[in-house]
């Protein structure tokens, strides 16, 4: 992980508390459009700043996991495209024995690790494609706000249906984004979770914990 991704995390944050996960603590864009436009001018060099705010599914699958503890204590967590390291800050402080964070954007990581040591937790940090790589080895997968668009839910859904068939818990935080599918899934939590109104255009976003099962198709 680079210093430069580390610089410009710091440098386009500031640490507060999460709205909806008042016990925790995020480096979060003071100004989400401006950050976010300036990534886009970057072009292809770096992508968008998805790790610089509590989205909506995060702020939901963080809050049940510190709510009901018992879900990852003592367990092996893998928190799946983890852009800011929300939920994988939340399992480290639920008790999880050991919490891996993975995303394929370094800036990513590199808030992860920043937001890690701001909420004074150990959290693994892994950069790769492990939808195309394969992971068999945390007994809980959690993963929000992955269904946003139709190629990433495509490739998101087989590698969660398949942790789910080798026993793991495997939990998706949503707030009714286009691609969540339709079965295979139980709800688990309904939560109205603030969010930043310049990128959602609303304040408040009903959003919803889902549990995955093995379907047999």
């Amino acid at each position: 992980m680079s210093d430069t991704a580390t610089d410009f995390v710091r440098a386009n944050t500031r640490v507060a508390p999460v709205p909806f996960l008042p016990e925790l603590v995020l480096h979060q864009a003071e100004e989400p459009i401006e950050l976010w436009e300036r990534t886009e001018a970057a072009g292809g060099e770096q992508p968008p700043p998805f790790w610089a705010f509590a989205w909506a599914g995060g702020q939901a699958l963080a809050r049940c996991v510190l709510d009901e503890p018992e879900l990852v204590a003592g367990r092996d967590v893998l928190d799946l495209a983890t852009g800011s390291g929300l939920v994988a800050v939340a399992a480290a402080k639920a008790g999880a024995r050991s919490v891996l964070a993975n995303d394929i954007d370094p800036f990513s990581l590199a808030a992860t690790r920043a937001n890690a040591e701001a909420n004074d937790v150990k959290i693994q940090l892994y950069e790769g494609d492990l939808l195309s790589e394969g992971y068999a080895e945390a007994g809980v997968i959690l993963a929000g706000d992955v269904f946003y668009s139709r190629e990433m839910a495509a490739q998101v859904l087989p590698f969660l249906r398949q942790a789910a068939g080798r026993g793991a818990l495997v939990l998706v935080g949503d707030p009714g984004r286009a691609y969540l599918p339709g079965e295979g899934m139980v709800l688990r939590h309904t939560y109205d979770v603030p969010v930043v109104e310049a990128l959602e255009s609303v304040p408040m976003r009903r959003t919803s914990v889902w549990q995955v099962v093995f379907t047999y198709r």
